[in-house]
């Protein structure tokens, strides 16, 4: 199992942890990943980093589709790829509906096929066997619409692009995880349980796999979740620092009715928690919402307490088919730590 540092999106100012940056990148981590979600984007931060670092990978975490149409994804990650020497792993993601159509302002409707179509269109401008041509119901290419001037013709990128540039792809559904295993070369999972991935993942890995090319292996597709690591000898201040992000996300990430981490963490068994932090959440009473996050939830997908503990607790995540394991954690201390004990 390899390491990798997670650093997410910025608050009001953005400010890059650069001691943990350069910590990880001394000790080995596999990749480094930043976010976006309606703030700062991922791709200049990965560029600011990419030029203090020497050997970490620099993964979007996620890239979300709709912000970009794919040649432009694909001309921002080959552009750095370059630039870094070959180290970007581009992570993709659709985000969510409240986003998708409040931020950016495009339709959400359709997301599996949006996905498969996307990320078709940049593999051929990675490969640049030809010159791109794509028609399908949400992207054509040459865009040949009642209102196209007909002047549009097929081109191929200036900027030779590395054909085997691994796309992850961020999905939290069965049938979103089933699509990333047929086409993506990893998965992002977001709030992962190792404890629950046979009942909750295990089915439609394997349906996706079904369906790839018979030369497409488990053992060559990367499983990487982020996990948030709290150190602390005293328990309860270690779950503490973790309650409010599950309340947000299942609380507060979707509408009621169409809210993934939600979702997520019924399959998981929490249907009663859940419910009563969505309600919290959404009629305003957070911290009740925070309350409302079961101890055991949060052992399910983060790693808390002491070291002693989270060594032993490490050994579920080991047993599962990670591959990478993302890390988010507050001190150089624990970057150490988490090193020596996975490294």
């Amino acid at each position: 199992m390899r390491l990798g540092l997670m650093v997410g999106y910025s608050g009001a100012r953005i400010d890059l942890p650069m001691d943990l940056i350069l910590e990880a990148d001394r000790l080995g981590y596999h990749a480094i990943w930043t976010s976006e979600a309606y703030g700062s984007d991922c791709i200049t931060p990965l560029a600011w980093i990419g030029a203090l670092t020497k050997n970490i990978k620099l993964g979007t975490g996620i890239m979300q589709m709709p912000a970009r149409s794919p040649a432009m994804t694909a001309m921002t990650a080959m552009t750095l790829d370059q630039l870094s020497g070959g180290r970007v792993l581009l992570g993709l993601g659709l985000s969510g509906p409240q986003v998708v159509e409040g931020w950016h302002g495009r339709a959400y409707g359709k997301p599996l096929a949006k996905t498969r179509e996307y990320v078709s269109i940049v593999r051929q401008i990675l490969e640049r066997e030809a010159p791109l041509a794509h028609q399908g119901e949400h992207y054509q290419i040459p865009y040949a619409g009642e209102d196209a001037t007909g002047l549009g013709v097929a081109l191929k990128s200036i900027i030779h692009g590395r054909a085997d540039m691994p796309i992850y792809l961020a999905s939290i559904g069965p049938k979103n995880v089933e699509l990333t295993a047929e086409i993506a070369d990893g998965w992002l999972p977001m709030l992962f349980s190792p404890a629950h991935y046979q009942e909750t993942y295990a089915a439609a890995v394997a349906a996706g796999f079904a369906k790839a090319p018979a030369d497409k292996r488990l053992r060559d597709f990367d499983i990487a979740p982020s996990v948030t690591v709290a150190i602390d000898d005293d328990l309860e201040p270690a779950y503490n620092q973790i309650k409010p992000v599950l309340a947000l996300y299942i609380g507060g990430m979707g509408a009621k009715g169409k809210n993934f981490y939600y979702d997520l963490a019924c399959r998981y068994g929490f249907e009663g928690a859940a419910e009563e932090i969505q309600r919290c959440f959404l009629s305003g009473r957070r911290g009740e919402a925070i309350v409302a996050v079961p101890d055991a939830l949060v052992d399910a997908v983060a790693l808390v307490g002491s070291k002693a503990r989270i060594r032993d607790r490490l050994q579920i995540w080991r047993d599962s088919p990670i591959t990478t394991l993302n890390v988010t954690v507050f001190s150089p201390d624990a970057l150490r730590f988490l090193a020596e004990e996975v490294l």
